[in-house]
Order: C-alpha cells, then structure tokens, then sequence
C-alpha cells in the first residue's frame, strides 16, 4: 500500500494538466475600461475575475469581484466611471506550468485570493481558479483510492 501511495505523490496534478483539462481561454479587458463596463464583462462570463493587460500584452493588474466590491464600498456607487485601472490589483500572484495543486493551494490559502494567472515565458497563458484547484484534488484523491482498492483486491 505505501508504495502506491508514494506513486500517486510523484504524480501530482501540475497547472498544464488543468489547462488542458478546462482550456485556456482567458477573459482579458484595458486598463481603461471603466468599473461598470468591467462589472458587466464578469457578470455577462459568468466569472469571478478579468486579468488587466497592459503594454505587450503583459499582465498588469487582476480584476476581481472583491476589488469591485472594495471600491463602491470606498467611494460609493460614482467609482463605477472610473477606469479599472483605478481600484484593480496590481500585484499580481502568479503561477507557471509546472506547478503542482498542492502548491498553488499552499499559495491561494497564504495570500487569501482565488484566482492566479498562469505565465509562461512572460506571457498569459490562463488562469486557474480555486474551484479548478479543488475539482484537481479531488481527481487525485479518487483516483489515489481507485488505486488502493486495486491493491487490496490483488
């Protein structure tokens, strides 16, 4: 039995695999489209986040339904003419291909977000949600037990 499950650790879901899984479109809006606008992209998606792209189609900011939150609360219900640029987030926590679920989870737990864009050679290349990270792990979790039973029926 332990060495099935040292097996199934080496083979960890990483971020390529849940790209390829849910695909790799990713809802990208200006920096100066206004909070309104923006509010309606999310809405119209379904989603909980945009990623701001800036000069040479590089990540400048994320766009999230708590920043949209954060700014009516600030300043009332006129923030919404403002540019998204204004109230997004700049500092944005991104993660690469090869990452593993267990560290993006580690990552989205520290810093408290549920959205991380995945780059690779300094581009865009998706975005991977909590809800992407859980449904990940709990393949793995069933797919480790499928393999236990294997076992203990051999």
């Amino acid at each position: 039995m332990r060495q099935v499950a040292e097996e199934e650790n080496t083979m960890s879901t990483n971020v390529k695999s849940m790209l390829e899984t849910k695909g790799r479109e990713v809802v990208t809006v200006s920096p100066d489209r206004s909070l309104l606008e923006v509010a309606q992209i999310l809405n119209d998606h379904k989603i909980g986040a945009v990623i701001v792209i800036g000069m040479e189609d590089r990540i400048a900011g994320i766009f999230t339904e708590r920043d949209l939150v954060r700014a009516v609360a600030s300043e009332g219900a006129g923030v919404l003419t403002q540019h998204v640029k204004t109230a997004m987030t700049t500092a944005v926590q991104r993660c690469r291909e090869e990452q593993t679920v267990d560290e993006l989870m580690g990552m989205m737990s520290a810093g408290r977000f549920r959205h991380v864009p995945v780059e690779k050679d300094g581009k865009l290349a998706g975005i991977i949600s909590i809800g992407d990270v859980v449904k990940a792990r709990i393949r793995e979790v069933e797919t480790e037990a499928d393999h236990m039973k294997a076992y203990i029926a051999s």
